[in-house]
């Protein structure tokens, strides 16, 4: 089971409106946008990473086209189920078995998309040259360099203050402002909190590395595009089930945490609140109807 703290049970949640992270609880017209616009905002994300040449460039736009109609064909249609389920939770309290399986059924959407582009992710990583292992490092580099002064630079206090700002904002923005009973729940969920920004860095450079390393390695052996995409495979899979050991229970008990204290916050809000939330629901689902059909 992969964990979430309680920010990123949000994010999870939040995923559904977005489809794949691009919009947050935007606008109908800017999720179509983005939607829309998938291939290439991932495109421009990639050759951020990689440094894509004239040869992998159009390849690479072709695939993520065909990956976007596979996921507007095949999960749209899932994700308007989620959020009916959603839309039937909204006005009742919540225990954190149900927060926890609403997660895990997004999870799984996530990851079918994952497995689905490991076949032209293989394409790409089998074409990778030394001077696009050098550049996908030093992006690493400055992405890590980011997350530290994001996290790591920040007092204990100051990382609070700063989880507190952005779960108030994405709160709000669902069941409308809080009152000041319901912040200063929010402040206590957050300081009781396990969450550890050195224990988050250290294991993004591990993965890092071991992404360097399945790399470097196809590169070298050439395997066939079969082999190549089942490494892949067993690299999402770590990364989604991470065997045992301290991560994966620290993973757990993040996992718990976030869904506890969403139910919490959950079973916090008022009828009034709840309403909106079945409201902003309702029109998630409007908008990727039109998505699917489109």
């Amino acid at each position: 089971m992969r964990a979430c703290s309680l920010d990123q049970c949000w994010k999870l949640a939040r995923i559904i409106v977005a489809v794949l992270g691009v919009a947050l609880l935007c606008a109908c017209s800017s999720v179509k946008l983005a939607y829309n616009n998938l291939p290439t905002v991932t495109w421009w994300w990639l050759d951020g990473y990689v440094d894509l040449d004239a040869t992998q460039s159009p390849r690479v736009r072709e695939e993520l086209a065909q990956l976007l109609d596979w996921h507007r064909r095949n999960e749209l249609p899932k994700f308007i189920t989620l959020l009916q389920k959603a839309q039937v939770l909204a006005p009742d309290t919540l225990t954190p078995e149900q927060v926890c399986a609403f997660s895990d059924e997004i999870r799984d959407r996530l990851l079918a998309f994952a497995v689905r582009a490991e076949a032209p992710g293989a394409t790409l990583a089998l074409s990778l040259d030394d001077d696009q292992f050098q550049h996908l490092q030093r992006k690493y580099a400055k992405v890590n360099e980011a997350w530290r002064k994001d996290w790591i630079a920040l007092s204990l206090d100051e990382q609070q203050d700063k989880r507190f700002d952005q779960m108030l904002d994405r709160t709000e923005d669902f069941y409308g402002p809080l009152d000041k009973s319901q912040r200063d729940l929010l402040r206590r969920l957050i300081a009781q909190s396990a969450f550890n920004a050195k224990r988050i860095d250290a294991q993004r450079r591990a993965r890092q590395q071991e992404a360097l390393a399945l790399l470097r390695g196809l590169r070298a052996s050439q395997p066939s595009q079969a082999e190549a995409q089942a490494a892949l495979n067993g690299y999402v899979q770590r990364t989604a089930h991470p065997p045992p050991g301290p991560w994966r229970d620290y993973q757990q008990a993040m996992w718990v945490e976030g869904c506890r204290n969403l139910a919490i916050l959950h079973n916090a809000t008022t009828t009034a609140q709840r309403e909106r939330a079945a409201r902003r629901l309702r029109d998630y689902e409007n908008d990727v109807r039109q998505l699917a059909a489109s």
